[in-house]
């Protein structure tokens, strides 16, 4: 065992416990997410006194003006804001939270990691579809929307991991997602990057994806496997297995499950189709092209 168990002083720690408890019960009540987001953020960036002066109407510089607006999510716009085929009842909702745990990240707290770790996993429960108990979410942890991930008991994610949940992304009981892994449910045709195509992606019970790997939209990262350092997983991970490579590829299966793992040298059949997600754009739909590019080959008009 290479940790050891870390408590705050009694005094903090009655202090977390009832602000974290106000926010919890607050988030689950009938009053406005947006309003709760921002008084929570003003106090927690330490803005209280310019915020009130703000209110009552007095004096603020235009600098000031700003930045005491951001604190509502309201005024703040997403990049995940501008996918067409979002669920819009939910992003409103989701992306309040998003924003309260962004810029809960750029306070000093952050780094409080007790502190940190307690915030994200009450925040994670109101976000995420489904969040399980004793979860672990360090600093920079980014998502696409937030509603449309399921993690499950004891999983820990590390500094700076991206997790896209622009199709649909399940994280399984005891897995570890280590620091500036990324992990996409979302792909662009090659031809056409305007044109996305949305899956299923699932990172199986104890498994470790570790730093810097990518997973790609649609794979499965079977049970008890680990995906190793800064390798590109394009193609399912059978159970046990240890994948490494760009693309990686199964090299081993972990010491002491051969006799229930599949063969390194196995096919491992490809059911990313399988886990596609079809949606319908809105109608009334105004696209937005923002890359202006032809898309017609030489010779062809």
């Amino acid at each position: 065992m290479t940790k050891r168990h870390v408590t705050l002083p009694d005094e903090m720690e009655h202090s977390l416990e009832e602000f974290i408890a106000d926010v919890d019960r607050r988030l689950a009540s009938d009053e406005d997410t947006c309003a709760i987001v921002e008084e929570v953020l003003v106090d927690l960036h330490g803005d209280r006194d310019a915020y009130e002066r703000w209110q009552n109407g007095e004096r603020v510089s235009p600098a000031e003006e700003v930045r005491l607006q951001s604190y509502d999510p309201c005024n703040a716009t997403l990049e995940s804001e501008y996918y067409a085929e979002k669920d819009e009842e939910k992003f409103r909702e989701s992306k309040h939270l998003q924003w309260l745990w962004r810029q809960f990240d750029a306070t000093p707290m952050a780094d409080n990691v007790e502190f940190a770790l307690r915030f994200r996993a009450m925040l994670a429960d109101h976000l995420f579809e489904d969040c399980g108990d004793n979860c672990r979410f360090f600093k920079g942890i980014s998502f696409t929307y937030g509603h449309n991930i399921t993690v499950g008991d004891n999983v820990v994610v590390h500094d700076d991991v991206h997790l896209d949940d622009r199709g649909k992304l399940t994280i399984g009981d005891r897995v570890s997602i280590s620091d500036s892994a990324h992990v996409y449910s979302h792909d662009h045709d090659v031809v056409d990057q305007t044109e996305v195509k949305n899956y299923h992606t699932i990172i199986a019970d104890d498994a470790r994806v570790t730093y810097d790997a990518m997973v790609r939209a649609g794979v499965r990262v079977g049970e008890n496997t680990i995906v190793a350092a800064k390798s590109i997983v394009q193609r399912d991970v059978p159970d046990h297995h240890v994948a490494a490579g760009q693309p990686a590829k199964s090299v081993k299966v972990k010491p002491g499950w051969e006799e229930v793992a599949e063969p390194v040298d196995a096919e491992v059949e490809s059911r990313k189709e399988d886990r596609r997600i079809e949606y319908d754009l809105p109608e009334d739909l105004e696209v937005f092209d923002e890359f202006q590019r032809d898309l017609n080959p030489p010779g062809e008009e």
